[in-house]
């Protein structure tokens, strides 16, 4: 489960340490973590102890409890979009693996820092036969250009963290030991913020993906 911690001035968000799949419990510890942050601000940095970031929603309890689908899908992008209009820094620290809409989690965050040598970035829904929801799609719309969004979502490509960089799905990747201390150089680098101005301003430029992804 999520934990959240201090590293000096910057909250350190830890995912878990399995896959860290988007569990309802998973989703109200990580709200409850976000709620702490916006108490007292600071930048964040959200990582994970396993070699996965997040593979995305729970598949597993979705096909147990299918009657409580598009709650879930709500409260799923209800996350997305809190991330997305966060009132802090946050950079998502990649550790390895970041598929389907864990992989939309980390584009929410305004930075993203990926292992250079292990681990895939991956929007597979092509692959699973789960096509996108109008909020999902223009949020990964609004964080990359239309060729690389267009190549992500349309093939499924699996992107090592060189090429998820070139491609602009990361903004670094890194070694191993650097993918945590490179995010927490970002986060620290934004400290000060105004969290109203922040916020502010991060929900006027995403103002599309915020409606479509608030609309359940």
């Amino acid at each position: 489960m999520p934990t959240l911690k201090h590293e000096g001035d910057v909250y350190v968000l830890d995912l878990g340490d399995g896959e860290n799949r988007f569990h309802p419990d998973w989703l109200a510890a990580t709200n409850t973590a976000l709620d702490e942050v916006e108490r007292a601000p600071a930048p964040l940095v959200t990582t994970a102890s396993s070699r996965i970031y997040s593979n995305g929603l729970d598949l597993d309890w979705l096909g147990q409890h299918g009657e409580a689908l598009q709650t879930y899908v709500a409260d799923v992008q209800a996350l997305l979009a809190r991330v997305l209009a966060f009132p802090t820094p946050t950079v998502a620290a990649i550790p390895g693996h970041v598929f389907a809409a864990g992989a939309m989690f980390a584009l929410a965050h305004d930075f993203r820092v990926m292992r250079a040598d292990r681990g895939f970035f991956c929007l597979p829904e092509v692959d699973i036969n789960i096509p996108f929801t109008p909020g999902m799609a223009a949020l990964i719309q609004s964080r990359l250009t239309p060729a690389t969004a267009h190549e992500a979502m349309t093939t499924g490509r699996r992107f090592g963290g060189t090429d998820a960089a070139a491609a602009g799905l990361v903004d670094e990747a890194v070694p191993e030991e650097d993918v945590l201390p490179r995010a927490l150089d970002r986060a620290r680098a934004l400290t000060g913020k105004n969290p109203q101005t922040l916020a502010a301003i991060k929900t006027q430029m995403y103002s599309a993906p915020l409606a479509a992804l608030r609309e359940g």
